[in-house]
């Protein structure tokens, strides 16, 4: 609920499409809070994922954009391979294999994550 509430109240400020760490940051620290799609912007141009194939790097391309829409919920979910743009690269299987199997896939979402989640700047 209070995650909803600063939500709200941040969006009749102009603050929409906000993460909860940028709400809390703001409430506790006082920082101006980032959109979803400016964390993702961030990594982007950080170029951190090169030692992916470039399947891989599609796929981490993908998730960052999912994550600039829907949140990290969305990227961190089972299904998240069974709908677009995901369907369109190929199926789960493939994707996971793509990064060199299960194990590997999960290690580098944990990396997305840890640089969405990176104070620095880009």
């Amino acid at each position: 609920m209070l995650i909803e509430a600063l939500a709200e109240e941040l969006g009749r400020e102009g603050g929409t499409d906000l993460d909860p760490f940028d709400l809390l940051l703001h409430v506790a620290y006082n920082m101006p809070p980032l959109t979803r799609r400016e964390r993702a912007s961030r990594v982007k141009k950080r170029n951190v994922f090169t030692q992916y194939g470039p399947m891989a790097r599609k796929v981490m391309d993908a998730l960052l954009d999912k994550y600039a829409d829907e949140g990290i919920a969305t990227i961190e979910a089972d299904t998240v391979f069974n709908v677009q743009p995901f369907t369109d690269l190929g199926r789960p299987g493939e994707l996971i294999k793509s990064f060199g199997g299960r194990a590997q896939y999960l290690l580098a979402l944990h990396t997305l994550e840890r640089e969405l989640y990176s104070t620095i700047a880009p």
